[in-house]
């Protein structure tokens, strides 16, 4: 037999004052609660309304028999706590000399069935005459209606306001409330559970902080299922979270379809189960928790395992009935739940191990809980009908295990405690403040007709004060409770116990707070964190790409493209490194490049340079045996000076190659090529002057030539520094319009920041080498023309063959510096200048050291006649 309980309580302000000042009035038996019960089929439904008052006979309470229809109330015993919590509270005000001096509340509870037209019945009830149902109308004022507070069930609430706020009596929601649309009637409802979002961005952050990003989500068939769906999970996608699934279970109902809906339920359930989505978001009310207790006892039974974590929003606590307090809890063990911040009131425990039904018969509650949970009657002809046995009323509730009855005080029950406070500061507030002194003075007597239930709004906003555990209890001014929210954590045991442990909290400035390592995780996860994505992550070195037709939590990992990194996992983009920066093998992170440049430390540069020296040396030796056999006729038959302008020449191009071998600088990029360009233009036009010279040598001896007065060496100075003084002015105009200057290229190589010189113009670097062309092709021609000169004028076949190397090297130059990059550009460039520069040295002066050094006979004037030809 299944039972659905919940209720909605009401504050009444009586209208008896005691005549004695600074006392509590205090009268009769301590407890009355009246009950109805109602049938359908084989399910019993009931639900509580409690109503505080004062009686004007001074009886506080009234005991209304039960109306029993032939079955026994089946009754949640949890919910039952909460209507201790209330009795606990007034209690405690009622004891209180400093709280409502002179006043003393008391209170009925009405059960509205969880059918919305008993609680408007009840709400109207309380805008009649006790006892009588005219609504709208009262011949009594003995009780004076203040305030109503409504739940566990939000629907209580707006079914109640619907009634009550015409008449501006404030209401009280102590269960956590769905997100309300702002209305008139909302201006009188007073939340005193945390604000509805700050729980939701409770779950977005309690998600994001362990990487659930494939959840399911399964709420109740309700109203309230709808809001927290349509209003509050639109937020999540934002974040990068979706859903593998959004599930509807059925609400407790007072339906006759009731096989036809618990059909659909388990076909719902079982699909959530069978889910890919390790962690589900449960959305419902308190009563929820039986539907889905039943739920997972089916599927367990029909050996359907379930594998999930489970996250309950704080509408939800536990609940059960009979037929459930021999079932496994297991599925609840590891779950993570939100509650309304709570603490422990001192004194609340003890309170319930003192109930005794055979003391308290004006509960009549308290029986029927009793004959449940120890499975046992009061009534002799009962137990002649069943296997119970006798209640004595000395069983103890705190032997019971927490899955029937819970001894320490809920979330909920917490709330309720804290509402009655409210309402009684908010009462001693106004009974303090100015305008009723103002009347007790004028009227001399403090009469509690002349107060009004709207009168309460102003106070209850306003009301703030501090619980008797200390904690500070105050509304914003939407009239809702500033709080927060508890995680809690389930631990359940083998003797169908819980436990309940806080791991964190989100306060009311959304912050989440969590104590990761006191998180016990389901045993089906081997009591791990579960993961829950659509698929594993992306490796770093990877990225994400969306799978057609599936959510975008669902994507395939594809490499990094080149060039790019991703240093985390499951990224949605793979980025580039910085410049000075390149990918490693991996791409899962960034190398700082190296410095490039042609060092003197690497094989090619000490190469290079070893030529260079090697060159200059041989070069420095042919010049040395110049100067000591200058005076000989092959020396000075090749224009001596031009021989020695052409050697020093030739040595500093050698020399020269040292500027590029080495990191660059400022003015190392200044002088180079500007310092090549003009010693390689003084070369090719000694060259040049070289073979003019032959040319007209041979021509002013022929008898009666008139170029005899050209031939010296005045004619070769002037070639040598016209030609030369022309590639000055081309560096010169480099050097004033766009200098070469220090430069690094970060993108050419992948591993390497190359540190060269940009030649700051490439047009006046062409130019300069353009220049070199013309002067080498101008010597080439002469020379090649003038070839067949007497041998003892051997040096044009020598100048030809040289101008031949030079103009082959730098045409092979041009393509392949402007094609390659870094520090083989400046290889190329030095190779090219010292494989041009040898060829002049070879070509031009290495005959004439053979015949001075190996063969000196043939270095005198006799030789050079017999050589001339007879027919020159």
């Amino acid at each position: 037999m299944l039972v659905f309980i919940g209720f909605g309580l009401l504050l009444l302000l009586p209208q008896a004052v005691c005549e004695v000042p600074n006392s509590k009035c205090l009268a009769g038996d301590p407890l009355t609660i009246r009950h109805k019960y109602y049938q359908l089929g084989d399910f019993i439904v009931g639900a509580i309304i409690s109503q505080i008052y004062i009686p004007s006979d001074g009886i506080i309470f009234k005991i209304h028999p039960s109306q029993n229809l032939g079955d026994e109330l089946m009754l949640f015993t949890h919910i039952y706590q909460h209507i201790q919590a209330l009795v606990f509270a007034i209690k405690e005000i009622n004891e209180n000399l400093l709280i409502l001096p002179n006043i003393t509340l008391g209170f009925l509870i009405y059960n509205n069935n969880c059918r919305p037209e008993l609680t408007s019945q009840a709400s109207l009830e309380l805008l009649s005459t006790q006892g009588r149902f005219i609504p709208n109308y009262r011949s009594d004022f003995h009780n004076n209606l203040v305030a109503v507070i409504g739940g566990p069930h939000s629907d209580i609430c707006h079914d109640m306001s619907t009634i009550l706020s015409i008449y501006k009596i404030p209401q009280l929601i102590y269960s956590p409330s769905p997100v309300i649309n702002k209305s008139p009637q909302s201006v009188l409802l007073h939340d005193t559970s945390p604000n509805a979002t700050i729980q939701s961005m409770g779950i977005l952050q309690l998600l994001l902080h362990f990487r659930w990003m494939w959840i399911g989500v399964a709420s109740e068939d309700n109203d309230e299922g709808d809001r927290f769906v349509q209003n509050l999970l639109p937020i999540f996608p934002q974040y990068g979270i979706c859903f593998d699934f959004i599930k509807k279970l059925p609400k407790v109902t007072y339906s006759t379809d009731i096989g036809e809906r618990a059909e659909e339920g388990f076909q719902a359930f079982n699909n959530i189960i069978k889910s890919t989505a390790s962690v589900v978001v449960l959305h419902g009310a308190v009563q929820s928790m039986v539907i889905f207790q039943t739920l997972v006892q089916i599927s367990i039974f029909e050996d359907i395992p379930v594998k999930k974590l489970w996250i309950m929003t704080a509408q939800m606590d536990f609940m059960s009935i009979s037929f459930q307090w021999n079932s496994d809890l297991q599925f609840l063990h590891g779950a993570l739940s939100f509650a309304s911040h709570s603490t422990e009131v001192a004194g609340f425990q003890k309170f319930l191990q003192m109930k005794d039904p055979t003391l308290e018969k004006e509960d009549a509650f308290l029986v029927d809980l009793w004959q449940q949970v120890f499975n046992c009657s009061f009534s002799s002809s009962a137990i002649e009908n069943t296997d119970r046995n006798i209640c004595i009323g000395q069983e103890k509730l705190e032997t019971l295990p927490n899955s029937i009855f819970d001894t320490r005080m809920t979330a909920h029950s917490y709330s309720i405690y804290n509402v009655i406070h409210a309402v009684a500061h908010a009462l001693h507030d106004m009974q303090s403040s100015t305008l009723v002194h103002r009347r007790m003075i004028s009227r001399k007597s403090w009469k509690l007709p002349n107060w009004q239930s709207w009168q309460l709004h102003h106070f209850l906003r306003r009301v703030s004060f501090n619980n008797s555990v200390g904690e500070k209890i105050s509304f914003d001014q939407n009239g809702e409770l500033i709080a927060g929210f508890d995680i809690i954590n389930w631990v359940t045991f083998i003797n169908r116990s819980f436990l309940k442990v806080k791991v964190g909290g989100i306060g009311p400035d959304k912050m989440l707070t969590l104590f990761e390592d006191s998180i016990t995780w389901p045993k089906v996860f081997n009591q791990a964190q579960p993961l829950s994505v659509c698929n594993e992550d992306c490796n770093s070195g990877y990225e994400r790409t969306k799978k057609e037709g599936k959510p975008f939590c669902c994507y395939d990992c594809l490499p990094c493209p080149k060039g790019k990194i991703s240093d985390q996992t499951d990224v949605d983009d793979c980025f580039q490194c910085p410049a000075d920066h390149y990918a490693n093998n991996d791409q899962d992170a960034c190398i700082p490049k190296k410095l490039s440049f042609l060092s003197y430390k690497e094989p090619l540069g000490i190469a290079l340079a070893i030529c260079a020296l090697l060159f200059s040396s041989i070069t420095a030796a042919v010049l040395g045996t110049f100067i000591k056999f200058h005076d000989t006729p092959i020396i000075k038959a090749n224009n001596e000076s031009l021989s020695y302008t052409l050697l020093v020449s030739l040595l500093l191009c050698f020399l020269c190659t040292f500027l590029f071998i080495g990191q660059p600088e400022k003015l190392i990029c200044l002088l180079r090529q500007t310092a090549f360009g003009v010693i390689f233009s003084v070369c090719v036009s000694c060259v040049l002057a070289k073979t003019i010279l032959v040319v007209l040598v041979f021509k002013a001896n022929r008898p009666g030539s008139k170029m005899q007065k050209w031939v010296g060496k005045g004619l070769a100075i002037s070639i040598v520094l016209l030609c030369s003084l022309i590639q000055a002015t081309i560096c010169t105009v480099w050097l004033i319009s766009s200098p070469p200057f220090l430069d690094v290229d970060m993108h050419s190589a992948t591993e390497n920041i190359i540190v060269e010189c940009n030649e700051g113009s490439l047009t006046m670097f062409l130019c300069v080498l353009s220049y070199m062309g013309f002067l080498a092709t101008v010597s080439f021609t002469v020379a090649f023309l003038a070839r067949k000169l007497p041998d003892s004028f051997h040096e044009a076949k020598s100048i030809t063959f040289s101008m031949l190397v030079f103009c082959s090297v730098w045409l092979s130059f041009v393509p392949a510096y402007l094609s390659i990059r870094g520090k083989y550009m400046v290889a190329v460039e030095i190779f090219s200048i010292l494989a041009s520069s040898a060829g002049l040295l070879v070509f031009i002066f290495f005959p004439k050291c053979y015949i001075i050094v190996l063969r000196p006979e043939l270095n005198k004037k006799e030789s050079f006649k017999k050589k001339i030809h007879p027919a020159l």
